[in-house]
């Protein structure tokens, strides 16, 4: 047999494996070294990722609590897009005043239709700790256009459903700019509470003068019956069918299904052509465009009977009506969870006109009283029955009694307005529109 090595040889050898262990004990100290200094890295760019999710989630709300807050000034005050931003900075900067950012470029502006508050621009947390890597900052914001909205809405993504009915005066006094003034007023309206065509928000169109102008396909439903000819003085008077004036009897002043002795007054005339000629009433519906051409079409004429157009607004947001328009256009329970009614009555001129079985007739002849004291009663009862009414006033004499009954059938003072001019008439429906209106956040 062969040795590997002699004795000598092997002694050495085995002398020499106590030392090789020594030097391992160095090894081991060596990478237990680099193991720590790459856990304290890690451990820094942790706290780094952690101030970074804190300002992170901070500033994120700051933003939208700014945007809601400038939407929301929008809302008070549309013509004041100044403050409006002013109340999104001042929001913004209380809510991030606790913590350190740089190059902070946020900013906030409205859409150019002031229905909608947006926000702009980026900011970053510095990163001491995870800077020796070459990361020296954190963006604390999506790079986007915008990185956050707050938007104006009556229905859609807003909270509940909204029901509006519009009274809408175009009498003869309301011939040519006035109309043209109440026709932009009343579609900028439409165009803020139906951003989109939802059933969640539907308005009705409620036009007047003398009279009320119904579709002859459910005119006949509602209004009494009656002789198509009277000779009165020795003229012809002729009936229309699809005309509506006030009901008599003891549901004249409330929203009573028109049925049997309950229908609605009949209307007579000289040409037998229903007065206003150019508007009849719409019921609830979210159709935008069909809305907006139904306004357009209107002409001015005939005298102001104001109540007409209160109780058919009235009628419009009524569930007792339900039956008698097209199912679409049915208004919800008066306790429908959510749900909320709201009267808009526009006129420029005292309520002048009442009738007595079809005829237009004096103040101490027409059974349910003046015009005026009618027109109060419904708006006493609409209210009663949790309808929300706002009115508006154009170019009213301050002491004339329209003004006073206005301010009667408003929910509260706050609600009504006295315009003086076809832009304060316009601001006047925005306004109305933006009260009506919840904010959300869009982004």
């Amino acid at each position: 047999m062969f040795r590997i090595c002699s004795t000598t040889t092997r002694s050495r050898v085995c002398a020499l494996i106590p030392r090789m262990r020594c030097n391992e004990k160095g090894a081991i100290a060596l990478m237990t070294g680099l193991l720590f200094s790459l856990l304290v890295m890690f451990v820094a760019g942790a706290v780094d990722i952690s101030r970074w999710v804190s300002a992170r989630n901070t500033t994120k709300s700051a933003v939208d609590a700014a945007v809601l807050a400038g939407a929301r000034s929008l809302q008070v005050d549309n013509s004041n897009v100044s403050a409006a931003i002013a109340a999104a900075r001042r929001y913004y900067k209380e809510n991030t005043a606790n913590i350190t950012v740089v190059d902070d470029t946020v900013d906030f502006h409205p859409t150019s239709d002031n229905l909608a508050m947006e926000a702009n621009g980026q900011s970053y947390v510095k990163t001491p700790f995870l800077n020796i890597t070459g990361i020296e900052r954190l963006p604390l914001l999506e790079e986007s256009e915008a990185i956050a909205r707050a938007q104006v809405a009556a229905g859609g993504n807003g909270e509940g459903e909204v029901e509006i009915a519009m009274m809408l005066d175009i009498t003869g006094s309301m011939r040519g700019q006035k109309l043209s003034d109440l026709q932009d007023a009343a579609k900028d309206l439409i165009d803020i509470v139906l951003l989109t065509e939802t059933d969640k928000t539907r308005i009705s169109l409620v036009p007047f003068s003398e009279a009320i102008n119904i579709e002859k396909n459910w005119a006949a439903e509602v209004v009494s019956n009656g002789p198509q000819k009277v000779r009165v003085d020795r003229k012809n008077y002729y009936l229309d069918p699809q005309c509506a004036t006030e009901r008599t009897g003891s549901e004249a002043f409330t929203d009573a299904p028109p049925n049997g002795q309950n229908k609605l007054g009949k209307f007579y005339s000289r040409e037998g052509e229903c007065m206003p000629k150019s508007g009849s009433v719409i019921p609830l519906t979210s159709d935008k465009s069909m809305l907006k051409n139904a306004i357009d079409q209107y002409q001015a004429s005939g005298n102001t009977a104001g109540h007409l157009g209160t109780a058919w607004a009235w009628y419009m947001l009524s569930p007792n009506w339900a039956q008698r328009v097209p199912p679409t256009s049915r208004a919800g329970a008066y306790n429908h969870k959510g749900l909320r009614k709201i009267a808009i009555l526009m006129t420029d001129g005292e309520y002048n006109t009442q009738y007595d079985e079809g005829f237009p007739v004096g103040t101490g002849s027409a059974p349910n009283g003046s015009s005026t004291t009618q027109a109060r009663t419904l708006c006493t009862n609409m209210k009663a029955a949790g309808i929300t009414v706002y009115t508006v006033g154009f170019k009213l004499q301050s002491s004339g009694q329209a003004v006073q009954t206005l301010k009667q059938c408003a929910t509260d003072d706050s609600m009504f307005f006295n315009t003086s001019s076809g832009d304060a008439l316009r601001q006047a429906f925005r306004d109305i529109a933006l009260r009506i209106s919840t904010l959300y956040l869009a982004k």
